[in-house]
């Protein structure tokens, strides 16, 4: 990679006067900002900002002539047609959704597209033999011909800095590259970033986590409503996240969790031990014996490392939707209730906000209005038979004004939404069914801190309707900062219930890790 100089004044790239825009949406409003060689930078901003679209302007994406403004990389003006004309300069971008094939090697994943060997045969030695060399610099152990389905996110992840590795990347532009993984894994990551930075490699970074953008970059570009904002630097020693969030949001946010008032009532969801299966490996029990209960007008929250069987909890609660061989009891309002499919949970008063938007939440091809009414057809249609079209509009707007989700119309597509307000949409799909029980499934992930408040003040207002909410989280500053109770999970085991008060709040943090610790097998 090479060693450069990182003096400020000098830039690797520097993007002047962004426009871009959509039908009906300006996306990029003369956006500007420099990267210097050898820096790590980072790009921040509420969900919709544009940095996901600038990005996509900067690898070739959107291709030159779909944007006003220039790009100039290593000094000169790029006019980039494609994604492959950006990666011959060695710029090279990381999604979110990270774009590898689950049936496929890694060794397969790295090279696709890049393939080793001639136009008509593979070299499968080269391959494997140069997977496993860049494999070895971002510390992946595992075999080459490893299928990609059997590792998890973290790794996936590491796979994906790789191939990007093996395109002999100058500038590497990372999307919420923490987003999905655990603590440990994030550390993991940062720290390879900064081992990249001392090699010389340049680096973007978008990412809500602000205390690790605070940790890793050297410059802070903000963004707001499609526009730069302002530029921090490390060594100015003006970056603090109040700034930044100021700068994001318009304004301070100086809660970040909502106050209300708990006025808890009786018990609506009770589960008795409650066991189930995983759906390959039968031998294995992803929840084990679990005893809960949930009272109307409570947020009961759910802690737990990565796998500890939280989301499989919730999935075989509605409606046995993961899982085999269930068993154990359901009480709702204090009657035994048995599901055999979703429906029957919805019919029920049970909704469930998936932690996975995009793949099983929403369907990203269709539009606010289809996505909203979908899991309760029978109030648009008439006598159960035809769907009125015009219903369908009616609730579409009241859901989306109800829910602060910010489009064009109903009628524009959730994949042209922000995840913010994608993730508004799927609660809007969920209230539409009239629930009196949410499970809430990481419900802020990969949105930013003013989306996120909003979603606070809906939970509140949700729990002040009397509605009972259950909130799974990895974050947790946020179980304690909305919860009346939180339950600790690990290896499929309730291991802790802790009461959430002023007396106790403060010890919260070191009382779960020592729960799950404690309970881990081998411990």
């Amino acid at each position: 990679m090479g060693e450069l100089s990182a003096v400020r004044g000098e830039s690797l790239l520097r993007m002047q006067t962004i426009t871009k825009e959509f039908p009906g949406v300006r996306a990029l409003d003369k956006v500007s900002f420099d990267v210097a060689p050898g820096e790590i930078h980072a790009l921040v901003g509420e969900n919709g900002a544009g940095k996901s679209t600038l990005m996509n302007v900067l690898s070739g994406i959107y291709p030159h002539g779909t944007y006003e403004g220039d790009i100039v990389y290593d000094g000169e003006v790029c006019r980039f047609g494609n994604i492959r004309d950006s990666e011959k300069k060695g710029i090279v971008i990381i999604h979110q959704e990270l774009a590898l094939v689950p049936y496929m090697t890694i060794a397969e994943n790295m090279f696709l597209g890049n393939e080793r060997g001639h136009v008509v045969k593979i070299d499968w030695d080269e391959t494997n033999s140069k997977a496993a060399e860049y494999m070895r610099m971002v510390g992946l152990n595992e075999s080459p011909q490893m299928l990609i389905k059997d590792i998890g996110v973290g790794k996936q992840q590491l796979v994906e800095i790789a191939k990007a590795l093996a395109k002999n990347v100058r500038l590497l532009i990372l999307d919420e590259p923490t987003a999905a993984l655990n603590e440990e894994d994030s550390k993991n990551l940062l720290e390879m970033l900064l081992r990249f930075k001392k090699e010389g490699m340049t680096s973007i970074i978008i990412s809500h986590k602000l205390n690790e953008v605070e940790q890793i970059a050297d410059s802070i570009t903000v963004l707001r409503d499609g526009a730069t904002i302002e530029t921090l630097f490390k060594e100015t020693g003006n970056i603090t996240e109040e700034r930044i969030i100021k700068g994001m949001v318009g304004r301070e946010i100086n809660d970040r969790f909502p106050k209300r008032e708990s006025h808890i009532g009786e018990v609506t969801l009770e589960v008795k031990n409650w066991t189930a299966h995983h759906p390959l490996y039968r031998e294995r029990k992803v929840c084990d014996g679990v005893n809960l209960t949930l009272r109307r007008g409570e947020v009961v929250g759910i802690s737990g490392l990565m796998g500890a069987g939280r989301t499989e909890l919730a999935m075989s609660i509605f409606g046995r939707s993961y899982g085999t061989d269930i068993s154990g009891e359901l009480l709702i309002n204090d009657e035994p209730v048995i599901f055999k499919k979703p429906r029957d949970a919805i019919d029920r008063g049970l909704a469930y906000v998936t932690e996975d938007r995009k793949g099983d939440g929403l369907i990203l091809s269709n539009t606010l209005r289809i996505n909203t009414t979908l899991a309760n057809l029978a109030r648009t249609s008439l006598f159960g038979l035809v769907l009125d079209k015009d219903r369908e509009i009616h609730f579409a707007e009241e859901y989306k004004t109800r829910f602060g989700v910010k489009a064009a119309s109903v009628e524009q597509n959730a994949e042209n939404l922000s995840g913010g307000n994608q993730q508004k949409l799927l609660l809007s799909k969920w209230m539409f069914t009239e629930p009196e029980i949410l499970i809430l499934d990481e419900p802020t992930r990969g949105i930013d801190v003013g989306a996120k408040y909003e979603i606070y003040n809906i939970i509140n207002e949700l729990v002040a309707d009397g509605k009972s909410v259950l909130f799974i989280s990895s974050d947790m500053p946020e179980l304690i900062g909305m919860c009346d109770r939180i339950y600790v999970m690990n290896e499929g085991r309730m291991v802790d219930e802790c009461i959430n008060s002023e007396e106790t709040r403060q010890g919260l943090p070191e009382r779960i890790m020592t729960a799950i610790l404690r309970s881990s097998k081998g411990a």
